[in-house]
């Protein structure tokens, strides 16, 4: 993990001091709401639906024990004992008061996490691989890279009051697991010609209301040149972004707006009054940054590395389900990656309580190196676990409820707290995504299935990315009811696209029944072998669509009769 030095120490500390001054002056009368509000916005602190929301931030995903720890005192101390893992790495808790956040940002401040620039019309979250510097499909570990990134990112003055939020992800892997296409900018590492690191450049991506997949802007830029070509691209964001119409703000507009020929031009032309500047990447500050995150101290392990494991545990069908989909390779020889679920059937997915958060901690300190990473699936990573210790963490973390099964199958739902938390959203999320895990419970039923992604969001906004779900869910507003809108076919990965729009939306308590129809269609209809998506690729939107129109408005028509019948004449 990186370490902090005493310049990034001051400034957390700092931005503290400042935001506690602006709260006081605020409950002083001294600052109106519209005065405070973008105060507020810049230190992660939204006025939600039911209570004020902080958004905690956790960059490129990674956390300490010590932090998980410490958010589990916030948890308790200022919350109702849990918080919500996004598909952003940040952490949110939503059941605060105003006059409480500085004390919390106090208190984070001591583990050097804080919430600078997590809202606001800024540079966001910087993110990247959850398995970044142990994939074997790695390339180039994009970590301190990352890390320029984000101390070039953090208040910078000339974007602060950038026309939209602006969201960038970075990878240094084969398989784009950081929905590269989908950020304003994709950044993939890669080596060049003569094998120093380049990075290929997607500019224009994003979900939402006008989902758009990203656009190759550079093919094969130098490392050292990433800050200023972003500085490019950001100055004519700036220059030509709309600032009067909030849905037409985001970068993937401008560039569909000038097109990608003119938006290249006007960027290489801002970029030759940059390049080679003061903010080219030299090897020295590239070696400075890298020496802050320090190695773990790995043991010459031999690849299997099962001698500690008992056979007859080794058999037993729970354990190898879970190994089969929360084990994931690593490329030191004789260790692991470990998936912790935040999916239990019954819990929102994504949340996390108090005793989880230090659960997690301790199974960090006890199988780790005192590390964990969130997940753009909502869930948590243990980067490097000896593989002959994975009964043993096992047990652990099923006694904590983090040991579920499902990591990838249809029940991993990646979902967004919706309209019972969020003041955007158009219909509730959990309920639907509990509702669809009590119907698919069965785990013969889930590993039968296969790889199958969920996506469910609340609004248009797309928080959960449901364009890209295998299955995704929108919530939207209809005749002042709750209905959801189904896509099939969206994937994320290195051919990412966006789903197709099965028909008109569904009431609530038809979605369980829809999923099951399209899950009918998948098993009628497979090859052997075949994943769903491979099935979808193959027969079309045609045939679904079909079954389950003609079963939804069978079972409408017999519901309809049957209140007939039962109705009192």
């Amino acid at each position: 993990m990186y370490r902090y030095d005493d310049y990034d120490t001051a400034l957390v500390v700092e931005r503290v001091a400042q935001f506690r001054d602006q709260v006081a002056r605020w409950q002083a009368g001294e600052l109106t709401e519209d005065e405070f509000r973008p105060l507020r916005l810049q230190n992660g602190l939204y006025v939600q639906r039911q209570a004020p929301m902080l958004r905690i931030a956790v960059p490129y995903g990674m956390l300490s024990s010590a932090q998980l720890r410490s958010l589990a005192y916030v948890a308790r101390r200022w919350d109702k004992g849990y918080g919500h893992f996004t598909t952003r790495h940040n952490l949110q808790f939503n059941w605060l008061k105003i006059e409480d956040c500085p004390d919390i940002l106090a208190h984070l401040a001591q583990v050097n996490m804080h919430a600078i620039q997590t809202s606001g019309n800024c540079i966001r979250n910087i993110t990247t691989d959850p398995f970044a510097g142990i994939a074997p499909d790695e390339v180039i570990n994009p970590l301190p890279l990352a890390e320029i990134l984000r101390q070039w990112s953090t208040f910078h003055p000339e974007f602060a009051f950038l026309p939209r939020k602006f969201k960038i992800a970075i990878s240094g892997a084969r398989e784009d697991r950081i929905l590269g296409w989908f950020n304003d900018i994709g950044l993939r590492l890669a080596p060049g010609e003569e094998g120093e690191p380049c990075f290929s450049v997607i500019a224009g991506g994003g979900l939402g209301r006008t989902p758009v997949r990203g656009k190759l802007l550079k093919a094969s830029l130098p490392w050292r040149h990433i800050l200023t070509y972003l500085e490019a691209i950001l100055r004519v964001f700036n220059l030509h972004g709309r600032r009067d119409n909030l849905y037409k703000a985001r970068l993937k507009i401008l560039v569909e707006a000038l097109g990608l020929p003119e938006f290249t031009r006007q960027v290489e032309a801002e970029w030759q009054c940059l390049k080679d500047g003061p903010a080219t990447i030299t090897q020295e500050e590239y070696d400075r940054v890298a020496a802050h995150f320090h190695p773990p101290a790995y043991r010459k392990l031999p690849q299997e590395n099962k001698e500690n494991c008992r056979p007859q545990d080794q058999d037993r069908e729970e354990f190898a389900r879970w190994r089969a989909r929360a084990v994931h390779a690593h490329k030191q020889p004789g260790y692991a990656a470990v998936t912790l679920s935040l999916k239990s059937p019954g819990q929102a997915p994504g949340d996390i309580t108090a005793e989880q958060m230090e659960a997690v901690a301790d199974l960090a300190d006890r199988f780790g190196f005192g590390e964990a990473r969130s997940s753009q699936e909502q869930n948590l990573i243990l980067p490097d676990v000896e593989r002959r210790s994975l009964f043993a963490l096992w047990e652990a973390a099923r006694a904590a409820g983090l040991a579920t099964p499902n990591v990838g199958l249809l029940t991993d739902v990646v979902c967004c707290p919706g309209g019972e938390l969020c003041d955007l959203a158009n219909a509730r999320s959990v309920p639907v995504a509990n509702a669809i895990q009590a119907r698919f419970a069965d785990l013969d039923r889930l590993f039968d299935l296969g790889d199958l992604r969920l996506n469910i969001s609340g609004c248009i906004n797309a928080c959960s990315h449901h364009h890209v779900g295998h299955i995704g869910i929108l919530g939207v507003e209809k005749n002042n009811a709750e209905y959801y809108q189904i896509t099939l076919g969206g994937r994320s990965g290195n051919a990412a696209r966006t789903g197709e729009v099965i028909g008109p939306s569904f009431a609530a308590a038809d979605i369980p029944d829809v999923l099951e129809q399209i899950i009918g269609v998948f098993v009628a209809r497979r090859a052997p072998g075949e994943t769903f998506l491979a099935t979808f690729d193959r027969i079309g939107l045609a045939p679904f669509k079909e079954r389950v129109y003609a079963d939804h408005a069978h079972g409408t028509g017999r519901r309809r009769n049957q209140l007939e019948t039962e109705t009192p004449r």
